[in-house]
């Protein structure tokens, strides 16, 4: 019978050991083929000669040569340049203007912090079709300004080729502004208010507490803010083609729009392939030193 409830202790124990590995099994397989799998296939689809269908003929680096020189990838990646600076910089300078203007426990704060935040639990396809209907000069804000008299009132930034890109970017900070700040808001609550009550018992003015003391600590929120944005700045798609379709031209392509159209309609799979690599290398540029200077054992 002390056998018996021995060996009956010993499955138990190790089924319950068993179960959340049994359990995960699925999904972790589910993982590792259709996440690792496909991007070591899209990894090796870059080096093939694939057009409208995979193929396995290999061609060595040529799809990267190529793209390089494509006039196409030189635009996007400009674009991209010009977007993701000016996002992460807007979004990190109003998310800490409004961080700090909640911070200072105003009534409705609940509120008025859903409010901030409520453009984040749009789709950037919704998104992009309102600032579209927004700034079209036919039917948005200029339309209505002329209706209002002001005849002479123009903005048709989302017709210009030298200024269409400047709209992707006015939209994307809208709808990510309140993301950012809800990050800085929770950075500034965790500072140690009696460090800024003996700031201000020394005579440090409100402008010298945020520049020496508050800005300095919100480093962590800061760096996990541009790594977030950066990330997403490379990767946007479906905020372009809402809302410029990637034009007028290619005024507004974008290195993931720039993938879609060579993979999906000019039938060149090879260097659509090669472009979505290179987009995977600059956001692992940015999240795995991220990820290790956080991991990191901290010395003692």
């Amino acid at each position: 019978m002390a056998s018996s409830a021995h060996r009956s202790g010993r499955a138990g124990d190790f089924l319950r050991d068993a179960l959340p590995k049994i359990v995960l099994s699925p999904s972790l397989a589910m993982v590792l083929i259709f996440v690792y799998g496909f991007i070591a296939f899209t990894v090796y689809l870059s080096f093939t000669d694939s057009r409208i269908l995979p193929s396995f003929d290999l061609v060595g680096w040529k799809n990267y040569i190529n793209l390089f020189k494509l006039r196409a990838w030189t635009i996007a990646i400009k674009n991209v340049a010009i977007f993701g600076s000016l996002y992460i910089v807007f979004c990190c300078f109003i998310g800490l203007m409004l961080a700090i203007f909640l911070d200072q426990k105003i009534r409705a704060e609940g509120f008025i912090r859903s409010i901030y935040l409520y453009p984040m639990a749009l789709s950037f396809i919704v998104t992009g079709t309102a600032w579209k209907w927004f700034l079209d000069p036919g039917i948005g804000l200029e339309a209505v300004m002329h209706s209002w008299g002001w005849t002479s009132f123009q903005f048709n930034w989302i017709k210009s080729n030298e200024m269409a890109i400047y709209t992707i970017v006015i939209a994307a900070v809208w709808q990510t502004s309140g993301f950012v700040m809800a990050m800085f808001l929770a950075g500034l609550r965790g500072i140690d208010g009696e460090v800024l009550k003996a700031a201000q018992i020394d005579g440090a003015s409100n402008f010298a507490l945020y520049r020496r003391i508050v800005i300095p600590q919100l480093r962590p929120a800061f760096m996990s803010a541009i790594v977030v944005l950066a990330h997403m700045a490379i990767k946007s798609y479906d905020l372009v083609i809402a809302l410029t379709g990637g034009g007028p031209g290619r005024a507004t392509e974008l290195p993931a729009t720039f993938m879609y159209s060579y993979t999906f309609t000019r039938n060149q799979m090879g260097i659509g392939a090669a472009s979505a690599v290179i987009m995977l290398m600059s956001v692992a540029a940015i999240m795995v030193p991220y990820l290790w200077s956080e991991l990191r054992e901290k010395p003692q």
